[in-house]
């Protein structure tokens, strides 16, 4: 009969531990990494928000215009759109009521467009 095996021979595990040791002492100082180059932006101070100069009308239900709480008339409407626009350049809001009607809506539309005004917006409810 063969003696029984007692122990395990750890010698050959022994050498690759050494040459693994050996090969990370000679890798170690190369692996001497800067990392990612990232610009990293500024802190910004906070803006002011500009200031829009637009012309404001109110279309009410019976189709009249109001322009800061005045009721425009029909025929005055060209020659204080135009006059309006010379210091408020950044266009003609128009809020209409619930209840207006869609033709005096295209007549201002129709009368800014005529005297220049570029930019004209709708708010809606």
């Amino acid at each position: 009969m063969r003696d029984s095996f007692n122990e395990i021979n750890i010698t050959p595990l022994t050498d690759i531990f050494l040459v693994l040791l050996i090969i990370m002492m000679v890798i170690a100082p190369m692996m001497d990494q800067q990392g990612l180059k990232l610009t990293v932006p500024q802190a910004v101070k906070e803006q002011s928000h500009k200031e829009f100069k637009t012309i404001q009308f109110v279309v009410d239900a019976d189709g009249r215009y109001y322009m800061d709480g005045q009721e425009i008339a029909i025929e005055d409407l060209e020659s204080v759109i135009s006059e309006k626009v010379k210091t408020h350049p950044d266009g003609l809001l128009i809020i209409p009521e619930p209840n207006s009607e869609h033709g005096a809506l295209v007549k201002l539309i129709d009368v800014a467009r005529s005297v220049g005004v570029s930019s004209v917006s709708v708010q809606g409810g």
